[in-house]
């Protein structure tokens, strides 16, 4: 028997930034659908909410999800497609189910229904299922739903969950001017396009009954269902885009790698087993189960996935880390010149930085002072390296030794220097360079300092101490006068 093609879809409204949850299920779409080789995943943008959709939140759904790696270069993919371009299937289908006898139309308005119900949350009444209404100004098209019986939704994810006919209210499903309400239009562009699996989010758990429903209305069988487990935060509270960062442009905006984002989405509700957590997208996709995914809240924790990034940037090879870190170092971007970066110096640290940036936006404060003309200040750096007095001593005896034409330029000998320099004050290594560094590249941590100053040079070392001795004298200066 030919076994039949799974056909997945990803379906957002362009009414916003990306969601990580959208990624989430996005990537648990895609990992199903390139299990087969006649697999695909739709993109389906549901453009119908015109007041709120724009072209660019469109554009950034099909940026974010190419740099998931989901796009048309891909046989697996397949879109975008437009829920707006369905608009006549989804009338025509409207206009069945009312020939059918399975849709009617009703003028009720809210206050109506209210005025007839003792309790408002028990929903529409029913009162125009018998009346006979034909399409007409201010009659919306009522969905008639059966009477007795459950709607039995078996999800991959959760199981069996039973929705009580007597709980479901005859739902609209085209307005008054027969445009379609979301729950009608879903289905049909499901219908559509083929949908054998619905994966996404457990908030539109409540609309599946409704939805299946209207298949067997249709007289099709449903897809296989598959609601996500909810995606929290340390509160366990439901991710919110009013008080989370939830945007995935914004973590890719501060240089979280796409392939970290991507390993670390796969393991909010499944893991890959054996207690295996950092792997490539070639290991986790073809192991991946709807039916193991864990129908419990999710927590997001930004702290591991910054570990998990810091992991996948120390993997990188020397020349795709300097290129990975290029956006950041030239352009807009970066805050000196092109003219000031010198790629062959950030090469030569590049190895060092490597090892000890977590997100590639890092990469700017750990090199800065290397392009600039003048290193960044820093207050609380300043405060606390440069003590009354030890500070300008020890800057005092650095900038002698390190002006000595016989002190070789290299860091080692520089080093040797700085130390020599402190044991003159009575300071050890740790305490003497502090102020060194601060003068030189405006921080108390960073890059290894005596590397950092042999890339830098004698003159701008030297000149950097000079200007910090001056302001530290004119400090002094100033206490003394009160």
């Amino acid at each position: 028997m030919t076994e039949t093609p799974i056909r997945t879809r990803f379906a957002p409204s362009p009414t916003g930034m990306f969601h990580v949850g959208g990624a989430r299920s996005a990537l648990f779409n895609w990992a199903l659908a390139q299990q087969q080789a006649e697999g695909r995943m739709v993109l389906r943008i549901e453009d119908t909410d015109a007041a709120r959709n724009r072209p660019e939140w469109t554009e950034g759904i099909i940026r974010a999800l190419a740099w998931l790696g989901i796009g048309a270069d891909d046989p697996h993919f397949e879109g975008p497609h437009f829920q707006s371009e369905q608009a006549d299937q989804h009338r025509e289908t409207a206009r069945s189910l009312y020939e059918s006898g399975r849709a009617y139309y009703c003028d009720c308005t809210r206050e109506q229904v209210q005025e007839r119900r003792d309790n408002p949350n028990l929903g529409y009444d029913g009162f125009c299922r018998d009346r006979g209404l034909e399409a007409g100004p201010g009659r919306a098209l009522r969905f008639r739903v059966p009477e007795g019986g459950p709607t039995v939704v078996d999800d991959r994810i959760r199981g069996r969950v039973e929705f009580e006919h007597a709980a479901i209210e005859d739902f609209v499903i085209a307005r008054a001017d027969g445009s379609p309400l979301f729950v009608l239009a879903n289905v049909v562009d499901d219908v559509e396009m083929g949908i054998t699996h619905v994966i996404r989010g457990e908030e539109h758990l409540s609309n599946t009954p409704k939805q299946q429903l209207l298949w067997e209305a249709l007289e099709l069988a449903p897809p296989v269902w598959a609601h996500l487990p909810v995606i929290v935060n340390e509160q366990r509270k439901k991710l919110s885009k009013r008080r989370d960062k939830v945007a995935l442009e914004s973590y890719q905006e501060e240089g979280y790698l796409a392939e970290a984002m991507v390993n670390y989405l796969m393991l909010l509700g499944w893991a890959p087993g054996d207690d295996r957590e950092i792997m490539p997208w070639s290991q986790m996709q073809p192991l991946f189960r709807v039916a193991d995914v864990n129908s419990s809240s999710a927590f997001f924790d930004e702290k591991k996935l910054r570990a998990f990034n810091g992991e996948y940037i120390r993997a990188l090879g020397a020349d795709e880390f300097v290129e990975r870190c290029r956006p950041w170092l030239t352009g807009e971007a970066a805050p000196w010149d092109d003219a000031a970066f010198d790629e062959d110096v950030f090469r030569a640290v590049a190895p060092l930085a490597q090892s000890r940036v977590a997100v590639l936006g890092e990469i700017v404060p750990n090199v800065d002072f290397l392009f600039l003309d003048t290193p960044v200040e820093d207050d609380r750096s300043w405060n606390k390296a440069m003590k009354p007095g030890v500070g300008r001593e020890m800057l005092e005896a650095a900038q002698a030794r390190f002006a000595d034409p016989g002190l070789a330029w290299a860091a080692e000998p520089l080093k040797a220097a700085t130390e020599e320099a402190g044991a003159s004050l009575g300071l050890k290594l740790g305490k003497a360079q502090a102020p060194v560094r601060v003068a030189v590249t405006g921080r108390t941590v960073g890059l290894p300092l005596f590397e950092s100053l042999e890339l830098l040079g004698r003159e701008r070392v030297l000149a950097r101490v000079g200007a910090a001795l001056e302001r530290l004298r004119a400090q002094e200066k100033e206490t003394a006068q009160g």
